[in-house]
């Protein structure tokens, strides 16, 4: 008895990956990407290019996550720092304010504006992630006049009201952060911070 052989189908035609030549082709191969071995050594330069890439980038991820794990707590805390206080630049160069302290117009072309706190971070270290304890403040406030706390004093009782300032000259609370709050509230401001510059642009 006879069994009927199944005809093999042919290949539908593909279109050849070289963007110099583009001809229609049957492949011989599964994977075949190319119509020749002319064009396949045409293409090798940049499909080389590309995997120089992807390796790169891939030990480029490795080495960020390598150096995550080696960061101490208090990396972590320097980085949430950092996030935070560049928000308050930015919410506060948004809100075309002025010098927390002096009143003055503040100088946004260059490096010469502090995320100020009231409370300052050593003696009230529970505050230094409240948005209502920190301001954009000259430097020459911030750092060559202590803080100048009688006219920060003034300026933030004018923006966020006696009430507020008493709550926060009250507040003694003990607050502990763990790496894991410190990796949010930087996540959470650096994305406040995108958000805010782009609603600007």
């Amino acid at each position: 008895m006879r069994v009927a052989l199944k005809e093999k189908k042919a290949p539908k035609p593909k279109k050849c990956k070289n963007p110099a030549c583009g001809i229609s082709f049957p492949p011989q191969r599964l994977g075949q990407a190319v119509c020749s071995p002319k064009c396949a050594l045409a293409m090798a330069p940049a499909n080389a290019e590309k995997a120089r890439k992807a390796i790169a980038q891939r030990d480029r991820r490795e080495i960020q996550v390598r150096k995550e794990k080696l960061k101490s707590r208090g990396d972590h805390m320097r980085e949430a720092q950092q996030a935070f206080n560049a928000y308050i630049r930015a919410r506060d160069q948004a809100a075309r304010h002025l010098c927390i302290s002096s009143g003055k117009p503040l100088d946004w072309s260059g490096n010469a504006v502090d995320a100020g706190h009231y409370r300052s971070v050593g003696s009230a270290p529970h505050l230094r992630f409240d948005e209502r304890n920190c301001h954009a403040q000259s430097k020459q406030d911030n750092r060559f006049l202590s803080g100048n706390a009688v006219d920060y004093r003034i300026g933030l009782i004018a923006r966020i009201g006696q009430e507020a300032v008493d709550a926060l000259e009250s507040d003694q609370s003990v607050r502990k952060y763990t790496t894991d709050d410190l990796k949010a509230i930087k996540a959470e401001y650096r994305a406040k911070t995108r958000e805010m510059k782009r609603a600007a642009a």
